[in-house]
């Protein structure tokens, strides 16, 4: 039998789960750390304190959705991921947005993002969980991003419609619980979440003009408009 495909025990998911977060979790905050004050100059405890309660965040909800014995480097993968977004709220607090230091942080995390799927994947751990968990620092990179955008000055705050809307999303589906329903596979909606994130990243390069960085605002905010307006009418088709 494939081991992949063996359930493991409650017993053993358990143990399995906290040897795998008391060694990833360390390593994470310490990359945290590191990038936040060696990297961005920023402030270690704004950094550390938002990765930690994220952290646990996540750590909560592994432990009770994640149905694996072990974390995988996936799941470190993403992590690390969490760690550099959150990292990117140091410069942002110490009053200095944007930069090519912030651009080459997001980028890197970015460049992660797939990784954690193909990990998981080649593994045998994939999850609700880790696609979820996946999804969320993506959207939490793009709200940090839009927030550096924002206090740079560049844009206005229509900035913030590319790291506003998963939110927007979610507080919807309180109101409307058809929202929640989940949604088909979609390449679109893919290709649109890496639009949105190369277009936030291009809005910290200081060099940008005005008149090029309003354009990119724009032009990703409506594709990113256009692809929850796409998913909403879906689920209420299907609700």
């Amino acid at each position: 039998m494939d081991p992949d495909l063996v359930v493991p025990s409650p017993v053993a998911r358990r143990r399995g789960l906290a040897t795998g977060l008391a060694v990833a979790l360390p390593v994470a905050l310490a990359v945290n750390l590191v990038v936040a004050v060696s990297v961005l100059h920023g402030s270690a405890l704004a950094a550390g304190t938002a990765f930690l309660a994220a952290a646990s965040l996540v750590a909560t909800g592994m432990w009770r959705h994640y149905p694996h014995a072990r974390i995988g480097a996936c799941n470190v993968v993403t992590l690390i991921r969490l760690a550099l977004t959150t990292a990117l709220l140091a410069p942002l607090v110490a009053g200095e947005a944007g930069g090519w230091t912030v651009a080459a942080v997001a980028s890197l995390s970015l460049m992660l993002d797939g990784l954690d799927g193909f990990l998981a994947r080649r593994s045998g751990l994939v999850s609700s969980f880790g696609a979820r968990f996946d999804m969320e620092v993506d959207a939490g990179l793009a709200l940090v991003l839009a927030l550096h955008a924002l206090a740079s000055g560049l844009v206005g705050a229509e900035v913030l419609v590319l790291g506003a809307m998963r939110y927007l999303f979610l507080g919807a589906g309180r109101i409307w619980p058809w929202i929640m329903a989940p949604l088909p596979e979609s390449l679109a909606r893919k290709t649109v979440c890496v639009l949105q994130l190369t277009a936030l990243i291009a809005l910290q390069i200081p060099q940008l003009s005005v008149d090029a960085a309003i354009l990119v605002a724009r032009v990703a905010a409506g594709a990113v408009i256009w692809s929850f307006g796409r998913d909403l009418l879906w689920l209420w088709r299907h609700r």
